[in-house]
């Protein structure tokens, strides 16, 4: 029986797609890690051209601030899984395909089994430990992986681990960025972003997924597009047809303690907690709930005279610095009773409010 295509007949009628493209796309296995800013446009393309089997992996929770720009969500789905709330919402825009649903932390313990059911992943994430892990698992794995980053006004497209006419790899994020101290990097919350970048991004990771799986257009494997949301223009930047690097083995994810606002709270009440704050000294003039000031960029100084005795609470603005902060420390004493505040000093403003 012949398949019914008419919700895709507008891409089946582009000259050089036919059925047989779409079919392709039927047959697809996508894998978007991240239903955030990029996640979310992403996988509503994927889902509207008909990707076959739709993987969506994140583990966090909807947030107001996050709203603007992550655009499955509505603000009566705050506090609820993304993952949940966005596998619920594309399976209703296509009930043709099969979305897949992970509610998972990915570290080096489980990345290779989540990604072994996918042909292409989509790399939305957020933070520099997942996007290299993922890297480095695709690579091993031999998947490509369609990179997007978004900071401020500023976006970046690419797509790593492509396998070449002559059996070689093309270029993996790590031929672009062997090493990057995270510490130092604010994310899209705490930098800024303007929201319609994030759909930008998205739909262009998105476009790139569909030219791979239908063997379309040219790839932007072995080389970067930088794109200005500000002047709107673009420059694709070369960086080489093949790799450099040799990966052997993944780096193991340092999982770190984190404590909720409501225990924090109570800890307060009780006396029972030191608070650290690792922010700037112009954000925590700003507004800060205490508790001594050390920079993230002293914090190496700082580790040898803490008192590892004491349960301590490092806090930023979004639980990312002070997360690299508690890392560190039990990186050198594992037993050192450290936590970071989950969802930082923006979910506790938005609690307060």
């Amino acid at each position: 029986m012949k398949p019914d295509f008419t919700r895709y007949s507008c891409q089946i009628a582009l000259p050089g797609f036919s059925e047989q493209a779409q079919v392709l796309l039927q047959n697809a296995r996508v894998l978007v890690i991240g239903a955030g800013g990029l996640g979310c446009p992403a996988a509503q393309y994927l889902a509207a051209a008909g990707v076959g089997t739709l993987g969506i992996a994140d583990f966090d929770t909807v947030s107001v601030s996050n709203l603007h720009r992550q655009i499955l969500y509505t603000p009566a789905d705050a506090g609820k899984k993304k993952v949940v709330v966005a596998c619920d919402r594309l399976q209703q825009q296509n009930p043709g395909i099969k979305v897949v649903l992970h509610d998972v932390y990915i570290t080096s313990q489980n990345v290779m089994d989540i990604i072994r059911g996918y042909d292409i992943l989509v790399d939305g994430t957020d933070n520099f430990e997942t996007r290299y892990l993922l890297n480095d698992a695709a690579v091993l794995a031999g998947k490509p992986v369609i990179y997007g980053a978004i900071y401020q006004f500023e976006g970046q497209v690419a797509v790593w681990n492509v396998t070449n006419d002559n059996g070689t790899k093309s270029p993996n994020y790590r031929d672009l960025f062997p090493n990057v101290d995270a510490t130092q990097i604010p994310n899209c919350a705490e930098g800024g972003v303007i929201p319609t970048l994030a759909g930008i991004i998205g739909c262009m990771q998105a476009n790139e997924v569909i030219k791979y799986i239908t063997k379309t257009g040219e790839l932007l494997a072995g080389k970067v597009l930088v794109f200005d949301a500000q002047t709107l223009q673009s420059r694709v930047i070369k960086i080489g047809a093949v790799s450099g690097t040799k990966i052997t083995r993944l780096v193991n994810t340092i999982t770190y303690p984190t404590i909720s606002i409501d225990e924090l709270k109570t800890a307060l009440a009780n006396n029972s907690v030191k608070l650290v704050d690792v922010r700037t000294t112009e954000e925590r003039d700003e507004f800060n709930i205490g508790g001594e000031h050390v920079p993230i960029e002293i914090l190496h100084a700082y580790i040898a005279k803490l008192d590892k005795s004491t349960k301590t609470v490092f806090y930023c603005a979004t639980g990312k610095r002070s997360g690299e902060a508690v890392k560190l420390i039990k990186e050198k004493y594992p037993d050192a009773p450290v936590f970071s505040l989950a969802g930082g000093l923006k979910g506790w403003q938005e609690i307060s409010d």
